[in-house]
């Protein structure tokens, strides 16, 4: 048989591209009516006399809709469905190191390592491990400037003793002394190993914020001071808690489990128990009670942050690698409730950007402006990303780059320079790829139960109900070119934000990085070259 039909197609093959297929295809077409064959027909185009295809669909209403209860308590219960015998449970706090002005910073580093340990009814971490292994499930927490975020995943019929779970690490948690003097180890790891990195992304990150908002809410450290390491005890860390820990601040949310079960079993762990502090209130300190939670708005300010560093040490590897400066350039952007929000999301994508020896391919943006306009042009740049950091009441647009030391004076021009073309004329073809890559990546990120989750619960705390991705991809199909130049010129208006790390004797001042904004003609400065 497959000699014969090898045979057969190799005869159809002759028919189709030798000399004399004419009288064949004729004869062809007068057999089946004048039709084309088949194998005629482009794969574009659906077959001829074949039976439409039909698909399973589930009502749209039902696939996307996000239910939201807020419970007597005040917490507020999110729930979504989705196919499939898994469930990601989590829960999102109101909290993080923007709350820190009161304490010590580094109280949320600690946390974050100390998620997930020794609970009234767990004894270690390896304890909650084993609980969750009889439900398949795995565990994570991450807290950042505006939020902390727990979260497990979980065969669906395990959801009960998840949300059993969450109410013991947020309101049951022991924090003994013992894991204070290993999370300590762990943080001083964490500082011993950002600052030995040869990407110093993380650390330019944290200078920028500090740079934007002068030490205040948003400006205050993520990472944990050096300086507080051993400052921070037993009862500053339950003092916090008991302030930002609370139900009014919290959002249980989850996908793949039913709305009413999750408010049951929330019922059940949240509103019939009391916090360990609420239970010995000799675990936090006295000066905390009389403290209100900080409802400070986030005030941007711009200016300068500069840490002067030998990175000559820095290595990815056993081999040496060039040594590099590092520079970040901010203005402000919005929050993530303004109206402005996603033409900002849309020129972050436009800008792009990356390593000059980033391995390209479908989807890494090697046509962005940061590619075609600075990597591409500019030998010096070993790097340029731009991000927009958006939280609930500001934003921050920025541009991290590098390169080495020598050249700085020319990676701030072109840096410089990028700012001020993102507020001329932006082209058809750049925007159409920015906004189907913007709707791409969204809609890709949003068939993983975690991130529905994620997006779930920092909705619901930021708005009180979820955006739907219809919704979403609408607004970032409604962006215009002329919104594009309206946001960059409403950025521009506002103080830039410079953190430089390295090698600083040959980076231009502040005064003279703004003064690159003011000019007249900025298009004909002076540029800074090698080859001038």
């Amino acid at each position: 048989m497959f000699r014969l039909g090898r045979s057969l197609n190799l005869r159809s093959c002759f028919r189709r591209f030798g000399t004399k297929t004419a009288p064949a295809e004729s004869s062809s077409s007068s057999i089946n009516g004048g039709k084309k064959s088949p194998t005629e027909i482009p794969l574009s185009q659906p077959l001829p006399d074949f039976p439409p295809p039909l698909y399973a669909s589930v009502s749209e209403r039902d696939q996307q809709e996000t239910k939201v209860t807020r419970l007597a308590n005040g917490i507020r219960v999110a729930s979504q469905p989705k196919f499939g015998q898994f469930c990601t449970i989590g829960m999102l706090i109101d909290s993080g190191s923007r709350y820190e002005v009161a304490y010590p910073s580094g109280i949320s580093h600690f946390l974050e390592k100390l998620a997930f340990q020794s609970t009234k009814n767990f004894t270690s971490r390896d304890a909650i491990m084993q609980y969750l292994e009889k439900y398949g499930g795995i565990c994570d927490a991450q807290i950042s400037r505006d939020s902390a975020v727990y979260a497990s995943s979980v065969e669906s019929q395990g959801y009960d003793a998840v949300v059993k779970l969450l109410n013991d690490i947020s309101r049951q948690m022991l924090i003994s002394e013992k894991e204070l003097v290993e999370v300590r180890q762990a943080v001083k790891f964490d500082l011993e190993d950002l600052a030995k990195r040869y990407e110093q992304d993380s650390l330019l990150t944290e200078m920028i914020h500090k740079a934007a908002y002068r030490e205040n809410t948003l400006g205050l450290p993520r990472l944990c001071p050096p300086e507080n390491v051993d400052k921070i005890d037993r009862k500053t860390l339950f003092s916090y808690l008991s302030q930002y820990y609370t139900p009014s601040r919290m959002v249980i949310a989850g996908v793949g489990i039913d709305h009413g079960a999750l408010i049951e079993s929330t019922e059940k762990y949240f509103c019939s128990s009391k916090a360990v502090w609420e239970e010995d209130p000799s675990l936090v300190l006295p000066s905390a009670s009389k403290l209100p939670a900080d409802a400070s708005v986030a005030q941007y300010t711009g200016g300068e942050v500069r840490i002067e560093k030998d990175l000559s040490s820095a290595a990815l590897g056993p081999s040496t690698i060039p040594e590099l400066a590092h520079f970040a350039l901010g203005f402000q952007s919005s929050s993530h409730v303004d109206e402005d929000f996603v033409p900002f999301c849309v020129l972050n994508i436009l800008m792009g950007g990356g390593g000059s020896f980033s391995a390209g391919g479908p989807g890494k943006g090697m046509y962005t402006r940061l590619y075609t306009n600075a990597l591409n042009k500019h030998h010096y740049l070993y790097s340029a990303t731009a991000f927009n950091h958006s939280y609930i009441d500001s934003g921050l647009f920025c541009i991290l780059a590098s390169s080495p030391p020598e050249s700085v004076a020319e990676m701030v021009a072109t840096v410089v320079e990028q700012f001020q073309q993102m507020a001329g004329p932006v082209g058809e073809e750049e925007l159409n790829r920015a906004k189907t890559q913007l709707s791409s990546m969204l809609m890709m990120q949003l068939e993983s139960r975690p991130v529905i989750f994620e997006d779930i619960g920092r909705q619901v705390l930021a708005y009180g109900h979820r955006k739907t991705a219809k919704t979403l991809l609408e607004q970032i199909d409604s962006v215009t070119a002329e919104d594009i130049q309206r946001v960059a010129e409403r950025m521009l208006r506002t103080k830039p934000s410079v953190a430089c790390l390295g090698k600083l004797s040959a980076f231009p001042s502040y005064s003279d990085i703004q003064g690159m904004f003011t000019s007249v003609e900025p298009q004909k400065k002076k540029r800074f070259s090698l080859f001038l």
